[in-house]
């Protein structure tokens, strides 16, 4: 069977290189890597405009992941932004979200990853806490904390023991969207992983930068889930059903 097609969001961000110096999208390597030493092929998903250029764009993948960067704007779960917020990332939020919304409807395997986590609770009703000190190891410097899975969990399922994960965010997870389950904290009670609960699919998401580490448990658990929903008896791009998320 051909690899999984893992698409993964984007930067949007202005860069420069040789004569050029433009907008651009961007995707730092060690994402695509990590798909590929998990055994899926990577594509870049840069933002788009519409809803149905997002269920169009899911509907060919045989999985998603949501990538990590800019703040979430706070307009998007009803709070004021906080001084140390950082700018908004409008456009990446619209699309992201839109990205989230079809992978659910489609039962498309999804991981979000640290920004991703975030969207994705936002995405089902949940808000953030706007800042938060001890999760990097400075301005541009990834810092390392244990976390602890939850017994039960789908998490749990794919990494059962306490590990220590290379972190960078000063945002967290503060209410709990609807149908989301925490599944690891850190030691100071940060939650660290959160997936959907009754849900036909892998809809998972963690805290910290799995693309930074050495452990590809987590991309991997996405990539198995995406290649047994193509050997599925109709599986594959566009089999999805449709699950709607709350209003």
């Amino acid at each position: 069977m051909p690899r999984p097609v893992i698409g993964v969001s984007t930067y949007q961000e202005p860069a420069r290189w040789g004569v050029w110096e433009m907008p651009s999208v961007l995707l730092p390597e060690a994402y695509p890597r990590l798909v590929r030493a998990a055994g899926g092929l990577a594509v870049m998903l840069p933002p788009d405009d519409t809803a149905d250029a997002a269920r169009e764009t899911v509907a060919a993948l045989d999985g998603v992941v949501i990538a990590g960067g800019a703040d979430v704007e706070p307009v998007r779960y009803g709070a004021a932004p906080d001084p140390r917020t950082g700018p908004p990332a409008r456009g990446r939020d619209s699309w992201e979200l839109a990205l989230i919304e079809a992978a659910v409807e489609q039962n498309v395997p999804l991981l979000g990853i640290c920004r991703g986590m975030q969207l994705l609770n936002v995405a089902f009703g949940g808000t953030l806490h706007q800042h938060l000190d001890g999760h990097s190891g400075g301005l541009g410097v990834f810092g390392g904390h244990p976390v602890l899975p939850v017994p039960g969990t789908a998490y749990a399922a794919v990494v059962p023991e306490e590990t220590v994960v290379p972190a960078y965010h000063h945002q967290a997870v503060d209410r709990l969207g609807a149908g989301l389950i925490a599944s690891a904290h850190a030691p100071d009670g940060t939650v660290e992983a959160l997936e959907m609960a009754d849900h036909e699919g892998l809809v998972l998401a963690v805290q910290w930068h799995p693309e930074m580490g050495e452990d590809v448990r987590v991309m991997t658990a996405l990539v198995h889930a995406a290649r047994a929903r193509r050997a599925l008896p109709g599986g594959g791009p566009g089999s999805g059903r449709a699950v709607r998320l709350p209003a």
